[in-house]
C-alpha cells in the first residue's frame, strides 16, 4: 500500500479529514523549502503538494504564477525539486509528497528518467495539470509500476464520462477543482461542492480532495464537512512570500496548525 493510501486509511479510521497544503518549490527562499515542508508536516499536514515551477502555469492565478516566476529566477528546476524531496525524506519518512505541475518540465527531463528519479527521491504521487485522463494512460502505467500514484483533476464542468475515465486510472486521491477559473479565484460555493461529490464518488473509488477557493480555517472546515481532503494553496503561498528566512517556516507551521484544528473540530 502506498504512503498516500496508508495515510487516508489511517485518517478514515480516526474519523478525520486530510489536510493537503500546496507550496511552490523554491519560493520564496529556495534554501528554506525543506524547512517549510517539515514544519507543515509537524503542524498537521497529511500530504504535501510540492509545485514544480513552470513558466506557463495556465491553471494558476497570479499568486502561484508569481511564485513560479520567482523560483525559476533562482534556477529552481526539476533536479532541485527532487533534491528537496530527498532532503525531506531524510528527516520524514511518513508524510506523502505529491509533485504538482505541468507536462513540459517532466517531458524535458525525460519521462522514464523522471519516474525513476522521483521514486528514488521519495515522491509518492504526481499530478500533471495538462495530462487529461484520455491521454495519460501511457504515463500512468509506468508511474503505478514504480509505486507512484497518478492523481487527476476534476472540475464542475467534468462530464460523467470524464469522471469515469479518471476513476479507471487514478490512484491515491482525486483533486476536485471547486471553481471555474484559476487558482485563487472566485467565491467558494460549498453547497455546489456538496452536490457534485456524490457524482464523483459514483465513479471514483479513491478519496476526493477539494481545492481552489479555500482560504482560511472557516472555508476549510466547510469543505471538510463533505470532502475527504482539503487542498489549500494560494493563501498559503501568499502568506509565505512576505516572510524572511527566519520567519517562513514558523509562519507555515502556524497557518497549517490553525487549519488542522478547524478540520479536527468537525463532528
Amino acid at each position: 500500500m502506498s504512503r498516500i493510501a496508508t495515510t487516508f486509511e489511517a485518517l478514515k479510521r480516526e474519523g478525520r479529514k486530510a489536510l493537503i497544503p500546496y507550496i511552490c518549490a523554491g519560493d520564496p527562499i529556495p534554501e528554506a523549502t525543506v524547512d517549510v515542508m517539515l514544519a507543515m508536516a509537524q503542524a498537521g499536514a497529511d500530504v504535501i503538494e510540492l509545485g514544480v515551477p513552470f513558466s506557463d502555469p495556465m491553471a494558476d492565478g497570479p499568486v502561484i504564477q508569481k511564485a513560479a516566476e520567482r523560483a525559476l529566477a533562482k534556477a529552481v528546476g526539476m533536479a532541485q525539486v527532487l533534491a528537496y524531496v530527498s532532503a525531506f525524506r531524510a528527516r520524514n519518512d511518513t508524510t506523502p509528497i505529491v509533485l504538482m505541475g505541468y507536462a513540459n518540465p517532466i517531458e524535458r527531463y525525460g519521462i522514464e528518467r523522471f519516474i525513476a528519479d522521483a521514486r528514488t527521491a521519495g515522491v509518492d504521487g504526481v499530478l500533471v495539470v495538462d495530462y487529461p485522463p484520455e491521454e495519460a494512460e501511457a504515463f500512468a502505467r509506468p508511474l503505478k509500476a514504480a509505486g507512484l500514484d497518478p492523481i487527476f483533476l476534476l472540475a464542475p464542468t467534468s462530464t460523467d464520462d470524464r469522471i469515469a475515465a479518471v476513476g479507471r486510472i487514478a490512484s491515491g486521491y482525486v483533486y476536485y477543482v471547486s471553481l471555474r477559473g484559476v487558482t485563487g479565484a472566485g467565491h467558494l460555493d460549498t453547497d455546489a461542492v456538496a452536490a457534485m461529490l456524490p457524482r464523483i464518488r459514483a465513479h471514483v473509488s479513491v478519496p476526493v480532495g477539494v481545492g481552489f477557493g479555500i482560504r482560511d480555517a472557516a472555508s476549510a472546515q466547510a469543505v471538510g464537512r463533505v470532502a475527504d481532503a482539503v487542498v489549500i494553496g494560494s493563501s498559503l503561498v501568499q502568506l509565505l512570500q512576505a516572510q524572511t528566512r527566519d520567519t517562513v517556516a514558523p509562519a507555515a507551521s502556524a497557518f497549517i496548525a490553525e487549519i488542522r484544528a478547524a478540520l479536527d473540530a468537525i463532528r
